[in-house]
């Protein structure tokens, strides 16, 4: 395959197949992994986006040699599907067009823009794509301190409450967990349009890391999953947790 690969590690929690059709992210995301994976700066990384090279015509090579896997694409992991560079490549919805030609299953994370989101719910709906939206704030302030360039907050719910109306089946990245009382707030707001819930805990930045009770945590939010009986899955650096006093 070209376009589409098999994630390892933390990321093949989310999923089994995954393309990428950016190349950088102007989200500007403070707890970004994608520049160290792509041995670069987050200076460089988030300065501008490009699509990437013929990524379309080698996903159509790929999703015909993918035909008959029920596995999900995911669009995408290192690059958000639905950034400002969306609303001229219309990449993300090229793509959900030749995977749901194709009879591939798909899913899309993002935090991106929430009218061109909406404008590819009917799309989304035809091709059985699930719809993924990260949601860790419940304050927009703190929203605009960690993910600058990102959707508010209001636009990822709407998003949501619009989705799970057309019959879309929606899931919350509830990852990176920054802020434990904003986290477990998202799930009282946003519970009720909401299919599944992934959680996760921030790493790679020990000065914000250090100061949360994640074993708390962990039982907080099972026990609020629970109470509003959600379907959820608990990352394993989170879970690992459980066993450690």
């Amino acid at each position: 395959m070209n376009v589409v690969y098999e994630p390892k590690g933390r990321a093949r929690e989310y999923s089994e197949l995954a393309c990428n059709l950016y190349r950088g992210c102007t989200h500007g995301c403070r707890y970004c992994y994608a520049p160290a994976c792509m041995r670069t700066t987050g200076e460089k990384w988030h300065a501008q986006a490009k699509a990437r090279p013929n990524v379309l015509k080698n996903l159509e090579k790929d999703a015909a040699k993918l035909s008959g896997d029920t596995r999900r694409v995911l669009f995408c992991f290192l690059s958000d599907p639905y950034q400002p560079l969306e609303r001229e490549e219309r990449l993300t919805r090229q793509a959900l067009q030749i995977v749901a030609k194709s009879g591939l299953n798909s899913q899309v994370l993002t935090k991106g823009c929430a009218d061109l989101i909406l404008e590819d719910l009917g799309l989304m709906k035809n091709a059985r794509t699930q719809l993924g939206i990260t949601l860790c704030f419940t304050d927009d302030a703190s929203r605009q301190v960690w993910e600058p360039h990102a959707s508010k907050v209001e636009e990822r719910l709407t998003v949501l409450k619009n989705a799970h109306k057309a019959g879309i089946f929606t899931w919350v990245s509830l990852e990176p967990v920054i802020d434990p009382a904003q986290a477990l707030e998202v799930i009282r707001m946003a519970h009720p349009y909401v299919n599944f819930w992934k959680v996760g805990k921030l790493n790679h930045m020990k000065e914000y890391e250090q100061a949360v009770d994640w074993r708390k945590f962990l039982g907080d939010v099972e026990f609020l999953l629970s109470k509003v009986d959600a379907t959820y899955y608990i990352k394993n650096d989170l879970r690992s947790f459980a066993t450690k006093q």
